[in-house]
């Protein structure tokens, strides 16, 4: 696991910053089956974090297992490599999905919050039909592909920030997102930290900031995409 200072795993980060939102129920870690993801198992008993184990790849199995395993009603995700997450944009997209009474609800359908503020949240009837009828590695492997492309099927909610805020990464993929992410927690003191707060250093030190705005922000999804081409062509021969 990441380290993000000396007492402290990047993970650590996660869980406080979700711990003050007002409306999550829940805190559920759900790792793989992998032997190198013991140590998350170990880290979340050590805090007494419920979790589940799934399938590595396929992490849209691995979500609905869990929802059925924990016979979840909504399914509010966010991934472990966006520890800054704000636990405020988080209580505002839980309300707003429920006052639309939404199937889908995200704060990246169009972005206005930086990348790393991200979180989704979903029924588990949705998520149900997703699981079901999603075949594309990049939909089994973002769990959410599936319910952005079919609006037709899912009623949809963006939540839009209020204000123009610039685009930072503050998603840990690189290095260079881990140093960044360390320069963060250290020069805020503040916890939680809010994207208002982070929104303030980079506009007191912007420099700090071009340690990775060179990366590709959606990297991982742009990879999987391929293998969609390679799925489609291998099933296309098949036929």
């Amino acid at each position: 696991m990441l380290r993000a200072d000396n007492e402290n795993i990047v993970l650590d980060y996660l869980i406080n910053q979700l711990k003050h939102s007002k409306l999550i129920e829940k805190i559920i870690i759900a790792t793989t089956t992998n032997e190198e993801d013991d140590q998350i198992v170990e880290f979340a008993k050590k805090n007494q974090i419920e979790f589940f184990r799934g399938k590595e790849n396929d992490v849209l199995d691995r979500y609905y297992q869990c929802a059925k395993n924990f016979s979840s009603d909504n399914i509010l995700r966010v991934t472990s490599d966006n520890p800054l997450i704000d636990p405020t944009v988080v209580d505002d997209l839980i309300i707003n999905y429920h006052k639309t009474s939404c199937d889908y609800a995200s704060t990246n359908l169009a972005r206005t919050y930086p990348f790393g503020i991200d979180a989704e949240i979903f029924s588990f009837d949705t998520l149900e039909k997703t699981w079901k009828n999603a075949i594309l590695p990049s939909e089994r492997e973002h769990v959410s592909p599936y319910m952005k492309k079919n609006s037709n099927i899912f009623k949809q909610f963006n939540l839009r920030n209020k204000i123009k805020v610039p685009l930072v990464r503050l998603t840990i993929d690189r290095k260079e997102d881990l140093e960044l992410f360390r320069m963060v927690i250290s020069k805020i003191s503040k916890r939680p930290i809010l994207m208002d707060n982070i929104i303030e250093l980079y506009e007191n030190e912007p420099k700090l900031f071009e340690i990775n705005n060179h990366l590709d922000p959606l990297e991982g999804y742009n990879k999987s995409i391929k293998y969609d081409k390679e799925f489609l062509k291998n099933r296309d021969n098949q036929l």
